[in-house]
């Protein structure tokens, strides 16, 4: 491939609206154009780089037994009426009627098709396991589209779905397919991706796993124990607090006039925030009806967690004068309004602690929990934090780290094969309820993230094993003609070899010729000049800077045809 041929313009400026540096890079690059919120066209190295990605999960996914499939990106809504998902998932869900009047959504996942493929053909026990994959266009109405390819509106992923008729059948080769997504990860050049516990979110189920590539870019928080290797997404992460016992006291009220917050009241009070019993409240989207959640005052609500225990959405709350809720005032003790209460682990055996006193510009002082509110049943509802206790291994040593999710991995169980009648005769001649596994991983997000992984001020430095092609040849000074002709023949060679090579003999100068070269971020760049030339040599030259080698002309095939094994 001509570099001057090649369709994409590269420039040095960072456009304006990149926040990170993988998205910058990638529109200066010549990797994508932005078509709209979210949407991105790709040029061809791109997409050069993403085939490989899809080539190196195709392997791994076909030695644990998967069979490529492809489903449908419009489906009727029928199938996921029939999940109980179309009523569930909320407006990031595509949804349209076509010109009969019927009701379409446009795929953001699919569970639904996967079993709608299998549910006649899987009809008995001898069929069992097996596993589909795809490698296809999602779409999901994104709220907040950003990052470039880190969180868009349109995507490629590969999703597959394993069936099984039994759990441990199931569990095995869920560590399967996570053993199978480490490979995957290492061999896409990025072997430091990790592998945390997650929350099932929409997807149901009961244990699920992301992998995540540490990096400050990321929008995940991910708690991290450096002594036994605990990794949790924040969002399922237990949250275990020392027990806030400050001693015995009398439960007394005091006047606290303006001071509403938890920082007002323990100033006035002379106390710090852990010494307090705060109390955050919520409404429930579907009938705005009150949740009031106690925890410690130093803490804060973990909502993923509130949502999973109440099973709906919530947002906070608008409180008025006829709610009966003291805002700025709301405690446990005698609390009378008309709301669903919840309290947090971390006020479990706490005692003398601060709280409101549900009336305006009042609180408690010597809260006992036990004591003053004995009917509380205490439940995890807090975010876990830096410098928490560890639920493996139980010492303080947790530490935040941000991410990006660069795949997952569920066990379903029977959650979509039930609501979709899926069933099959067993052993005994008895109809049983398949169960499902999950598994999915974003190309275009991974190929984002590993550039965001490697690159320098210039541009990606891409693995080889998906690098857009193995080799740059740049010919300087293409008007000179034994400059042109060696770097020529050298051409004709490495493509006559198989070699993937671009090659740039545009008349254009040194500069521009490795600037593009860095944006480019091929492995290995093979300089042919008329000052080398001189020296009857060629330059090899790693973009990662790990070598810079002069080699004699005879010799250059055989020296780059080296490297790209090395």
């Amino acid at each position: 491939m001509k570099l001057e041929k090649l369709v994409g313009d590269r420039f040095k400026e960072r456009p304006s609206e990149c926040q990170i540096d993988s998205h910058a890079l990638m529109l200066r690059g010549g990797y994508m154009k932005y078509v709209c919120s979210g949407v991105f066209s790709q040029y061809m190295p791109l997409r050069r780089v993403c085939r490989k990605i899809e080539q190196i999960i195709r392997e791994e996914m076909d030695r644990i037994d998967g069979q490529e499939v492809l489903f449908p990106v419009v489906m009727p809504a029928s199938l996921w009426q029939e999940s109980g998902r179309y009523s569930s998932i909320g407006a990031e869900m595509f949804r349209f009627k076509d010109r009969n009047d019927s009701d379409l959504v446009l795929g953001m996942t699919h569970e639904e098709a996967a079993v709608h493929l299998v549910r006649e053909y899987a009809n008995t026990y001898n069929k069992y396991p097996f596993m589909i994959y795809q490698i296809q266009t999602k779409e999901r109405d994104e709220a907040r589209p950003r990052g470039g390819l880190i969180r868009v509106r349109e995507f490629t992923m590969k999703d597959g779905y394993s069936f099984h008729t039994s759990q441990e059948d199931l569990e095995d080769y869920y560590y399967k397919c996570h053993k199978a997504y480490e490979r995957i990860y290492e061999r896409a050049g990025v072997p430091e991706v990790i592998s945390v516990k997650s929350d099932n979110g929409m997807m149901g189920g009961s244990v699920s796993h992301e992998f995540m590539l540490l990096t400050p870019i990321g929008e995940d928080s991910i708690a991290i124990c450096p002594d036994c290797g605990y990794k949790s997404n924040m969002e399922a992460a237990e949250s275990i607090t020392d027990t806030a016992d400050y001693g015995d006291a009398a439960l007394e009220k005091v006047a606290t006039g303006d001071a509403h917050t938890i920082e007002e009241v323990c100033a006035l009070l002379r106390a710090d925030a852990k010494q307090s019993c705060k109390a955050v409240v919520y409404q429930r989207n579907a009938d705005d009806s009150f949740v009031v959640i106690f925890l410690r005052g130093d803490l804060d609500v973990n909502e993923t967690k509130l949502t999973n225990l109440l099973g709906c959405d919530v947002h906070p709350a608008a409180i008025d004068e006829n709610s009966g809720i003291a805002a700025g005032c709301v405690g446990p003790v005698n609390f009378t309004a008309k709301a669903t209460v919840l309290y947090d682990n971390s006020l479990k055996g706490c005692k003398n602690l601060i709280c409101g006193a549900n009336e305006d510009g009042y609180h408690y002082k010597g809260l006992t929990m036990e004591r003053d509110v004995p009917s509380a049943e205490f439940r995890d509802l807090s975010k876990i934090v830096n410098g928490g206790i560890c639920p493996s291994c139980g010492k303080k040593n947790i530490y935040i780290s941000r991410g990006v999710e660069v795949g997952n991995i569920f066990m379903l169980g029977t959650k979509y094969t039930k609501a979709m009648g899926m069933q099959y005769t067993d052993a005994n001649g008895e109809l049983q309820y398949p169960i499902m596994g999950c598994y999915g991983i974003g190309v275009g997000r991974l190929a984002a993230s590993v550039c965001e992984a490697h690159h320098d001020e210039y541009g990606p430095i891409w693995p080889k094993s998906i690098a857009p092609w193995q080799v740059h040849l740049c010919c300087l000074r293409a008007d000179d003609e034994e400059t042109h002709n060696c770097a020529n023949e050298l051409y004709k060679k490495l493509e006559d070899a198989g070699v993937e090579v671009l090659y740039d003999d545009r008349n254009v100068s040194a500069g521009i010729m490795f600037s593009d070269a860095d944006l480019l971020g091929i492995p290995l760049r093979v300089i042919v000049s008329p000052r080398n030339l001189k020296e009857g040599a060629v330059e090899l030259a790693a973009r990662d800077k790990s070598f810079r080698d002069k080699v004699a002309v005879s010799s250059a095939f055989d020296e780059i045809i080296k490297k790209i094994k090395e």
